[in-house]
């Protein structure tokens, strides 16, 4: 099966980025849960939190990171936002390409 992120990190699929660097790019989902939904990607391609390996351990600070960027960017920082990592079926995860939800009801 091919990978949808994958397949918007290699620009084969349209998507609405806000943010993108060498290992990350950061779009809006295409079912959002809130006003503003993104979706934080790692560029390398890791099934889910349960996959990652002991190289891949700054990955998740990584994205913790660009979450601060993009919500400065988009005005968020002070009101608030949500993030969230689905890990495998039975915990939420649908698109299996490890990403973290970015949800914000309102900007500054």
């Amino acid at each position: 099966m091919e990978c949808t992120f994958c397949k918007i990190i290699n620009k084969e699929l349209p998507a609405e980025i806000h943010y993108e660097d060498d290992n990350m790019i950061v779009f809006e989902d295409i079912n959002p849960s809130a006003p503003i939904h993104l979706l934080i990607v790692p560029k390398k391609h890791i099934v889910s939190v349960n996959e990652m390996e002991e190289e891949d351990r700054d990955i998740m600070g990584e994205m913790f990171f660009v979450a601060r960027k993009v919500a400065e960017k988009l005005g968020v920082k002070r009101s608030g936002y949500s993030l969230a990592v689905n890990v495998e079926k039975g915990g939420g995860q649908i698109v299996f390409h490890i990403h973290m939800h970015f949800l914000c009801n309102k900007k500054d």
